[in-house]
């Protein structure tokens, strides 16, 4: 029996600030992170048997050691969810979010249940380096040309781009500032407040002095990374991190960063049995492979597909949300795709904002959905490049 479509609705959408590496989260695992997520998303609509939930599907680009183990169903009974609710955690690199916002989207959409939650977490701060606690590349990577990008630092491939897009090194600086300032002025106009649930940390701190432990709470509420006192003459100090002869710095790149997202998706019938008030309409979402050395230009090639898929045009997106891995790509992608600046990351992106890797695209629909609950947007989207050689794109829509 054919089994008709869906449409999918998002009705919550909410996250933590985002940390820097071994900031504010040093000392908060990713299943806390991502359990209070997914305890607060729900609360957002009025009360409903939470054993309705059909499946929560969350992002980690890392999922081992605190945040292994299938990092989806711990979160999920960390945050008193009924045992019945099953859990899976998926690793798309930097697209985990927003791919796991997809995947529960749609698990809805063909049918297989009528609420979901698509969420992400990662501390960067318990990982070791930017591979993991264990770095076991595949011997063939290095014995065949066409396999040695497989190994190439994600800094590296920038570098490749910014040399064949022709970026330069005073457009990364200027785009990285850019981002500050946006950020930073979102932050001081509280736009950033109604998507994000403080998070309450807790710290076990010695006092030597009387040989007794103290408990130190204190309320996170805003991102950590931007910069009030950014400055192109700071950022044109900085020397190159990935190639001598560079113009990738760590100014012009994405924060390492702790975070958490989680979206709450019902079918229309569960938005009516449920009382909840529908923020936007999922249109679709696209992947696309390019080659790994210069992986950052993967949404030129999911962009199109995504709304070719949703019969949508380029013209109609007033909201985007393209994570800064590095200035130089997502310059990359703007030119390439001759994308509205005025409609690019409005708030900031990661080089100021921070790049939690799975947890991003969960954060960035979470920064969509409320401009589209305050009525900034009717149509947005969030894309990235993902390593190894790939892009996404996932389209929304207000309703």
């Amino acid at each position: 029996m054919n089994q008709q479509i869906q449409d999918v609705y998002i009705v919550a959408a909410t996250r933590t600030p985002v940390a820097k590496r071994r900031g504010a989260f040093k000392n908060v695992r990713p299943d806390d992170m991502l359990a209070h997520v997914l305890a607060n998303v729900v609360k957002q609509v009025p009360a409903f048997d939470l054993a309705e939930v059909g499946d929560v599907v969350v992002g980690c680009a890392m999922p081992e050691a605190e945040q292994g183990m299938n990092v989806a169903r711990i979160g999920v009974l960390l945050a008193g969810f009924p045992n019945s609710v099953p859990a899976v955690t998926v690793n798309r690199f930097c697209a985990s979010g927003v791919n796991a916002v997809a995947d529960a989207a749609l698990k809805i959409a063909t049918g297989q249940c009528d609420i979901a939650i698509g969420a992400g977490t990662e501390s960067m701060s318990v990982m070791p380096t930017m591979m993991g606690n264990k770095v076991s590349l595949n011997p063939a990577v290095f014995e065949k040309e066409e396999n040695l990008a497989i190994a190439y630092g994600m800094g590296l491939t920038a570098e490749k781009v910014a040399q064949q897009w022709k970026v330069s090194r005073e457009d990364q600086d200027a785009f990285a500032m850019a981002s500050h300032q946006k950020a930073v002025a979102a932050i001081a106009a509280g736009r950033f407040r109604d998507e994000i649930t403080p998070y309450q940390v807790r710290e076990h701190l010695p006092d030597f002095a009387t040989s007794t432990v103290r408990i130190v709470e204190r309320e996170f509420a805003n991102d950590e990374g931007p910069r009030p006192d950014s400055s192109i003459e700071g950022l044109t100090k900085l020397k190159p991190v990935f190639a001598a002869k560079g113009s990738v710095t760590a100014g012009n790149s994405s924060q390492m960063s702790d975070g958490a997202g989680a979206v709450l998706l019902m079918s229309e019938a569960a938005v009516k049995r449920t009382g909840a008030k529908p923020i936007a309409r999922f249109r679709g979402f696209s992947v696309a492979g390019v080659p790994p050395e210069i992986m950052g230009i993967g949404p030129i090639e999911a962009i199109p597909r995504v709304l070719k898929q949703a019969g949508a045009k380029q013209s109609d997106l007033d909201w985007i949300e393209l994570n800064e891995a590095f200035a130089a790509q997502a310059l990359a992608v703007i030119r390439t795709l001759d994308l509205d600046p005025s409609r690019m990351n409005p708030l900031g992106g990661a080089i100021a904002l921070g790049h939690p890797l799975g947890a991003t695209g969960a954060i960035r629909t979470a920064t969509v959905v409320h401009a589209m609950q305050r009525g900034e947007a009717k149509l947005g989207m969030v894309t990235m490049c993902i390593g190894t050689g790939m892009g996404a794109a996932g389209l929304f829509e207000a309703v």
